[in-house]
């Protein structure tokens, strides 16, 4: 399928609130602004996340204001003791009065209230993530301080209209930050050495429809001590104009077409922790996927649910760059999702 790539600067939307050029780019380019959005105010989704990862463990931080609720959260995922443990805070009605940044470039990102607090910072050459909860693990508390540096020149960025006047997603997921600092709870250290430990960003903007099913996998590493990384997604929105399934190597983007998630069981009677197969319409993208761990979680309340499977393990197969260089994985870790959100 023909993509089309965004290489211009300008404002992100029109003046009806749609988007002025769906469509994919490899950098931040184009201007968000919450002032611009013509769709209903209770509709906007705003959310900062980023997930660390080594062969040890895995954690998870996420700000977000979808204006009827916030949310804070916290994952800990031990992949050498086979734990998890995740704690949320919701929050009413912030409205987008949480403050959140119009861009990756700059801006930051905080919350907080009893017992927890989370802060995301953006400084010129360095991203700094701050985590602190009370009670995150029975009585014990749990502390992060992560540096993330050697940002790459390129990334996934994505604008994708739904079929509805005024509804849109404008995402940029950055993979393969270096992280290091140290994770505490209670008296276990988690140390992030940045020769092994990488981070994604997955940043996102929008108005979104009711209800929604994604499909999200993402790794980062090392092959043959090269950068590499990749980002698969779709499942939602008017994708003809661009998928947002991309590799990176060595700071570079690589730009794929259709890759599709097939997932052992039907709908509803999933089998997360058997083997998935990851495979692309042109053929660059070959994969399986072997699970480690399902990060499972189930939220419902009203006409809100939200039902999550965040399924870490490891991929093995071969991915091919613009160029047709081959790149070879054997256990490469990663993680791939299917949500079902209506809110």
């Amino acid at each position: 399928m023909h993509q089309h790539e965004i290489t211009t600067a300008g404002p992100l939307l029109d003046d009806q609130g749609n988007l002025r050029e769906p469509g994919y780019a490899k950098q931040m380019l184009l201007e968000y602004d919450r002032n611009d959005v013509r769709g209903h105010t209770m509709r906007i989704k705003e959310w900062d996340y980023y997930l660390v990862m080594n062969g040890q463990f895995a954690l998870a931080l996420t700000i977000a204001d979808n204006s009827y609720m916030g949310l804070d959260s916290i994952s800990l995922l031990d992949f050498w003791e086979n734990t998890q443990v995740t704690k949320s805070t919701m929050r009413l009605l912030p409205m987008g009065n949480t403050g959140m940044p119009s861009s990756t470039l700059e801006g930051d990102c905080a919350s907080g209230g009893h017992g927890y607090s989370l802060l995301f910072r953006r400084e010129e050459e360095r991203r700094l993530l701050y985590a602190h909860m009370e009670r995150f693990s029975g009585r014990d508390q749990l502390d992060a301080y992560i540096e993330l540096t050697d940002e790459p020149e390129e990334s996934m960025v994505i604008c994708t209209p739904f079929d509805k006047p005024g509804h849109f997603y404008f995402n940029q997921k950055i993979n393969c930050l270096r992280a290091s600092g140290k994770v505490t709870v209670g008296e276990k250290e988690y140390m992030l050495d940045p020769s092994d430990t990488f981070a994604v960003l997955d940043w996102g903007r929008g108005v979104w429809t009711y209800h929604n099913t994604w499909y999200w996998a993402s790794a980062s590493g090392l092959v043959d001590g090269v950068r590499f990384g990749f980002n698969l997604g779709y499942g939602f929105g008017d994708t003809s104009a661009a998928t947002e399934n991309m590799l990176f190597y060595d700071g570079r983007a690589h730009k794929l077409s259709k890759v599709r998630f097939r997932i052992p069981g039907r709908r509803r009677r999933r089998r997360y922790m058997e083997q998935w197969e990851f495979t692309s319409d042109d053929g660059r993208f070959e994969m399986r996927f072997d699970p480690i761990m399902d990060r499972s979680a189930y939220a419902g309340a009203g006409v809100v649910k939200s039902d999550q499977h965040q399924v870490f393990g490891k991929f093995t197969g071969l991915a091919l760059l613009d160029d047709g260089m081959e790149v070879f994985v054997k256990d490469f870790l990663g993680f791939a999702e299917e949500v079902e959100n209506k809110w």
